[in-house]
């Protein structure tokens, strides 16, 4: 199999370590060799955090390159903007709608760009979901990135079974069935 690229991208704090372990897990259960590697750009004051994910029958290097990436998996606006350039021309873009304000916009340094996702959709195959809106749904906000990990993973050839059994192994267990129960939104949600 040739390698598959995947990207994950977001502001600290948002579960892109959790999102890339799962992904990991579930890409070595399927009998493939597995790289990864994570960019921290002060991620613990709020700053970017990106994660790749390279997986095939044999991986040389963890990093994706521009213009590489199979899938693309964006926690926040912003974040889809900065890394869209890393998708292949028939990559796939998962936007989560949400806005976090980086800290130039908060000082009033700059301005949050507006209508990020319809600029992407021109030029790039973007799903965009309000994961935060699911997650609620379920009680928990903070499987909004396993809502988003269950979109993209229609784009990966993995069954919900095989995602469930890396969830079971790697969430803690009293979060195990609402990280499933998250999965399962939006693994089955519509596009």
């Amino acid at each position: 199999m040739e390698t598959k690229n995947i990207m994950i991208v977001g502001v600290g704090g948002q579960g892109t370590l959790l999102t890339s372990r799962i992904l990991g897990g579930v890409m070595t259960d399927g009998g493939y060799e597995v790289k990864m590697s994570e960019v921290h750009g002060m991620a613990q004051r709020g700053g970017s955090v990106v994660t790749f994910v390279r997986y095939g029958d044999e991986v040389f290097e963890p990093i994706v390159e521009e213009g590489c990436a199979d899938v693309l998996i964006a926690f926040e606006r912003l974040e889809a903007l900065r890394y869209a350039h890393y998708l292949k021309p028939d990559g796939v873009l998962i936007v989560n709608d949400q806005r976090m304000d980086p800290m130039p916009v908060v000082m009033g340094a700059a301005k949050y760009p507006e209508n990020i996702i319809e600029d992407l959709s021109k030029e790039y195959k973007v799903i965009s979901v309000d994961a935060l809106s699911e997650a609620k749904k379920l009680g928990n906000a903070q499987v909004f990135n396993v809502v988003i990990l269950g979109v993209a993973a229609r784009h990966m050839d993995f069954t919900i079974e095989q995602w469930n059994a890396v969830i079971e192994r790697i969430v803690k267990p009293k979060f195990v069935d609402i990280n499933k129960k998250a999965f399962a939104v939006g693994f089955g949600s519509e596009e």
